[in-house]
Formats: C-alpha cells, structure tokens, sequence
C-alpha cells in the first residue's frame, strides 16, 4: 500500500494540469487521483492521457465534497492535498517526516510564486481571530498590513526558510492524517462551493488537540489563484462571504460573530461606493446581496430557527 495518496482537485484546469501531474511522475509510493467538478475544458481528457487516475463529477460538487471523495476513493495513510496550479519541487519525505511525531495532524510546505519569492502570508497562518476576519472584510487589513492582528494572522513575522509550528498550513500544499480526517468526519461539505473549508478543517484538527506544522524542506511552485479566478463578479463575492461567514458563525461566540457579520455589511457598503463608477448598478446589486446575507446570518444566531440562503450547487 501506498504511504502517501495525493488528492488533485480541478475545474477548468486544462492549462495547469499537466505541469502539475509532470511534477509528480517521479515520487516513489505514492497514489495518486484527480477529482474534477464538471470541468467544460479538456482538463478530464489531459488527466486521462497521463494515464493518472481520474473521477469526473457530473457537476460542481463544491471543493470539501471533492476532497472528501478523493480520500474516500484512496487507502494510504497520509493524504497530501495539492493544488493543480502547484508543481512540486522536492520530494515528500520533509512532510511524511513531520508525522513520525504522533501529535502531528497536518503539515504544509513552502510555496513560492512567480518570483521564485516565499508567497509569505499565504502558505502559512494563524486561524483567523475576529478582529482579522473584521479587518479583513473592512480593508483595514489592506490600508495598513502590518497591523498586530493581520500581522498574527498572516504569520509576517515567520522566518520560510525555518520550520515552525503553525495553525493553518496552506491547503494548496497540505499533508494531513487519514485518521485524523476519519475522527473530524472529513472536510465540511457545507463550505460550499469554495473558500474556508480548509480552515475549518485545520481549526477541528486544533481543537481536536492535533499539531499542524510548517516545513520548508518540501517546496512546491505556486501559480495561485487559478481556479477562483474564474469565478464570476458577484458569485466570487457571494461566495467568499457567504463561507467567511459561516466559519465565523461556526468557530465564534455570539457576541464576535455579531461584530464581523456588521463588518462585513459595513464593509460591503463601502466597496459599492467606491466600485460605483467603474461597476454601475451591478456592484450595488452584488453587494446589496451580501449585505442581505450577513443579516440573514445575525438573525439566524439571533433566531436558531431563521433560514440562511446558500449557493446553489452545480454550477
């Protein structure tokens, strides 16, 4: 049996993906299979003609739906969890060694960018506290970066070159137990069809008493941005709030989870004034959405009974 199953999940990702699998062709004991969400390009028939192993969804399943069947369909103990705009540049031995510590539950590894540059901020973090997620949604986190709460959140501080003990390895390059995914229930299909889903993931492992590490012995090149950036203006936005969202509602009192469903309807208003003149009336529809979302959510912590309005599937 394999030591190591390596779980791709694309869409769209023609481009990408053979780079990708190409990186991997020389890794000894490992399995590997691709999960697609309906991709309409020829990312299935590229997978196919590398001969790697492949599960074409009928339909956008989401990213934690993806990932749950990829480990599912999979035996090895360690699962690493890759992107398709990765390409690995050293082996997976760093990572396997993480877990010779029977406390570890997860370990990511370096990713540097197009600049051959650490992506720093990215590929380790803290979980989000509120004041972060506020922050965030507010533009504070961008006005002034170096703020104290981005600053723990986004681990400035973190030497990439040095090996540390994190909360949040990258999910794009992320190792983590099968047994400790069996014990969570796996990833949160609710996350859906993408974002948070891997930080709820790694917030369980936490909570479950877990360690998550960071390694920069194992390094993987990293594109970025590739499949979410084929998301639509407005479903990009539903989306990524709807699931910052539902992480807050999850993981914070009631009190803190107030604050960052106002921030984000505070936060939202402001990106329609200032997008107006370059989006017209289709960005104060987009966010007026959003907007309507974050107090759906505040009633629905407010009123346990209330309905909060998701994404439809199968996009």
């Amino acid at each position: 049996m394999a030591r190591v199953a390596i779980v791709i999940v694309t869409h769209e990702s023609a481009d990408v993906i053979g780079p990708c699998l190409d990186s991997l062709a020389s890794l000894p004991n490992a399995e590997i299979i691709v999960i697609d969400n309906a991709s309409s390009d020829s990312t299935c028939g590229k997978v196919s003609a590398l001969g790697v192993r492949l599960i074409a969804n009928p339909g956008n399943e989401g990213f934690a739906a993806a990932v749950n069947r990829g480990v599912q369909a999979t035996s090895a103990p360690l699962i690493l969890l890759l992107n398709p705009d990765t390409r690995l540049q050293t082996g997976l031995d760093p990572l396997i060694a993480c877990f010779d510590d029977p406390n570890t539950g997860g370990a990511g590894g370096l990713l540097t960018g197009a600049d051959d540059q650490p992506q720093t901020g990215f590929m380790a973090r803290n979980l989000p506290t509120p004041t972060a997620l506020a922050f965030e949604v507010l533009g504070i986190n961008r006005l002034w970066p170096k703020n104290p709460s981005n600053w723990h959140y986004r681990c400035l501080g973190l030497n990439p070159m040095a090996s540390a003990f994190v909360d949040q390895p990258a999910g794009a390059f992320f190792m983590f137990r099968r047994s400790g995914w069996q014990q969570l229930g796996g990833f949160d299909e609710n996350f859906c069809p993408v974002w948070f889903e891997d930080v709820d993931f790694c917030a369980r492992l936490r909570a479950a008493g877990f360690l998550l590490r960071y390694e920069p012995a194992a390094r993987a090149a990293h594109h970025g941005g590739h499949s979410v950036g084929r998301i639509p203006f407005g479903f990009r936005e539903r989306y990524w709030y709807g699931s910052l969202l539902k992480y807050a509602a999850k993981h914070y009192r009631p009190l803190a989870f107030g604050s960052v469903c106002l921030a984000v309807a505070v936060g939202s208003a402001g990106r329609a004034i200032l997008a107006f003149p370059r989006g017209g009336l289709r960005v104060f529809e987009v966010y007026s959405s959003v907007i309507r979302l974050s107090f759906a959510h505040l009633r629905g912590a407010l009123l346990p009974g209330s309905r909060i309005p998701g994404p439809r599937r199968g996009r």
